[in-house]
């Protein structure tokens, strides 16, 4: 048999698929790759999950970027196209790459929500040997949220904040407005640094509706006022998946 590796993001979803793996009784190892932009506290959280899991993260990252986004964009002079972010893949899926072996069974964060994800995965990753874990649960991203909370262990702070994903301090995959009005008020440095990026390479990360014209492209700087910062802040509430879960990991 060959490895179980779960790819641990420091997102509540990915923290409770190895949980659940870890539970079902075969050793895991637990990956995560990182990313220099994430928030700080990230690094807190990664310790509380070692602590849930009752094993030690391994922790990769690629050096040829400095684990930077910014080193990606500035090296690359590219930021994200059709075929996804840049940053993306070198700092995960290249790392996940190097990583993997082909006889790995492998464990993701992908929730039942996320049907079109998970398909674009794998017809991308045909080789992986991909076990659904959240989704064979019928794990929601809320569901997850309240997991962690009731394993005891603090969300990280981007949660917090109010933003639905744990990802860096402004996520070059995110084309909303909303989003970089939010990103503007909490990291105004990553704005500007993100923005100056931009300018840069000669390019739009936004995108929106102006004046019934759809997919209109815009730089950070031209925003427009009537735009109101986004919070996808959830109320989090554990359902009968979520408590049919939680009882597989207390076993």
């Amino acid at each position: 048999m060959g490895r179980l590796v779960s790819w641990f993001s420091c997102g509540a979803a990915s923290a409770v698929a190895a949980k659940l793996a870890i539970a079902d009784g075969d050793p895991v190892t637990v990956v995560y790759c990182e990313v220099m932009e994430e928030h700080p506290d990230n690094q807190r959280f990664l310790k509380d999950c070692e602590n849930w899991f009752g094993q030690e993260i391994i922790i990769l990252g690629n050096d040829k970027y400095k684990r930077s986004i910014y080193d990606v964009f500035d090296k690359t002079r590219y930021l994200a196209g059709h075929g996804g972010a840049r940053c993306t893949l070198e700092l995960k899926k290249n790392v996940r790459r190097d990583f993997e072996l082909p006889t790995d069974r492998q464990v993701f964060g992908y929730t039942v929500e996320e049907k079109k994800r998970i398909d674009k995965f794998i017809d991308a990753n045909n080789e992986v040997d991909f076990w659904p874990i959240l989704v064979e649960r019928g794990l929601t991203k809320v569901d997850c949220l309240a997991i962690v909370e009731n394993a005891g262990i603090e969300l990280p702070t981007m949660y917090k904040l109010g933003y639905k994903n744990n990802n860096c301090r402004g996520c070059v995959k995110a084309q909303s407005p909303a989003y970089w009005k939010k990103v503007k008020i909490d990291f105004p440095n990553f704005f500007e640094r993100m923005h100056e990026q931009e300018k840069r390479l000669n390019v739009r990360i936004c995108k929106a509706t102006i004046n019934g014209v759809k997919d209109v492209r815009m730089q950070l700087d031209k925003l427009p006022d009537w735009i109101e910062p986004m919070d996808d802040t959830v109320d989090i509430q554990c359902g009968i998946f979520c408590h049919m879960a939680e009882m597989d990991i207390a076993v």
